[in-house]
């Protein structure tokens, strides 16, 4: 009895996708540091994305419950049969409730912007996985992101033009390579959305064109507004290049789970040269 009751809190864990939870959240700290946040106005930021990332994580697993269980995902605990979906979905609800709280404490500026976001990650979730708008969710969840860290200071504020591109980019290049592993259980279940119509090559490419394109606006951007970028950001866009056009040239020969790992390297590294480079205008 004592297994099972600890049991639950890892299979919770599980299911609430930890890597992309965590490292959404250590990028929402990072960006608040770029900002300017001060201690306790960067904690409430970290906590309230780690609590709405866990909400969405939980969401998403409750959801494919089923879908996960016919095509018998050994990494699902719902499909391993550890936990519960309706445990899963009540664990989703308190997160979200307790994401509302500390949002409202950082003012109803991110308030509402967070919620956008969260709403916009859930209709991904719940209806626009299996269509051609698949991606949709993501450019308007990333994008939005970045102002979440300008948004959490005293005096909010949306992120500059740059940031927003370079968030849409980076999440349309999650969602196309996020997906590349699991394309045939995907189609196995009847799950369509865009990358699965445009096949596995396609989407990789995509995922690479995106990201080039989000590290081009962080160059450009405060280039044309200040008139010059921080070294590390030039440094920085120079790695994402890099990588992009390595892997874009694995992607057009072979797109395997190397590809996946190479679009995800190339957008952190995109992530790391918006937060070299800054979120507001004024950076």
């Amino acid at each position: 009895m004592r297994a099972a009751l600890f049991s639950v809190p890892g299979a919770l864990w599980r299911s609430s996708h930890p890597g992309p939870t965590l490292v959404v959240t250590v990028l929402a700290v990072i960006l608040g540091i770029s900002a300017g946040l001060d201690a306790g106005r960067l904690a409430l930021l970290a906590a309230a994305v780690f609590a709405g990332q866990l909400c969405v994580g939980w969401s998403n697993d409750a959801v494919d419950a089923r879908r996960d269980t016919a095509v018998g995902r050994a990494d699902k605990p719902i499909a391993r049969g550890e936990i519960s979906a309706r445990g899963v979905w009540a664990a989703a609800v308190v997160a979200v409730v307790v994401t509302l709280v500390l949002s409202a404490l950082l003012g109803w500026p991110f308030l509402v912007v967070h919620l956008i976001t969260l709403v916009s990650a859930w209709s991904y979730n719940v209806a626009l996985k299996r269509t051609a708008f698949s991606v949709a969710p993501f450019v308007v969840s990333f994008g939005l992101f970045p102002s979440l860290a300008t948004l959490a200071a005293p005096a909010p504020g949306f992120a500059a033009p740059w940031a927003w591109i370079a968030g849409a980019a980076l999440g349309a290049a999650v969602h196309f390579s996020n997906v590349l592993p699991d394309l045939d259980d995907d189609a196995a279940t009847g799950v369509r959305g865009l990358p699965h119509r445009l096949g596995s090559a396609a989407s990789a490419v995509t995922a690479f064109v995106a990201v080039e394109v989000g590290a081009l606006a962080v160059l450009i951007g405060p280039i044309v507004v200040a008139g010059s970028v921080p070294p590390l950001g030039i440094v920085a866009f120079g790695l994402v290049s890099v990588l992009a056009a390595v892997g874009l040239a694995r992607a057009l020969r072979r797109p395997d789970r190397t590809v996946f790992r190479l679009v995800m390297g190339a957008a952190l590294l995109l992530a790391l040269q918006l937060a070299v480079t800054g979120v507001s205008v004024q950076s």
